[in-house]
């Protein structure tokens, strides 16, 4: 599926009632805070991966690996 350019996407957007010009801002706002969110996660998973590293690299408990 090919996306439109931003351009083809604003005039499209452009050509909207009010209403729905609003509801579009809405969805983006959400779809923005998501990946904040998202951004966020993968940054503490980063940041935590080290520690854990210790207890998922014990080679006594590598037998859960298998389960």
């Amino acid at each position: 599926m090919n996306a439109p350019g931003p351009k083809a996407l604003f005039e499209t957007i452009c050509a909207l009632p009010d209403e729905r010009i609003a509801e579009i801002e809405a969805f983006v706002d959400f779809i923005a805070a998501r990946e904040r969110d998202m951004a966020l996660t993968r940054a503490a998973g980063s940041t935590a991966a080290p520690a854990f590293s210790q207890v998922w690299d014990d080679p006594e408990n590598d037998v859960y690996d298998a389960l």
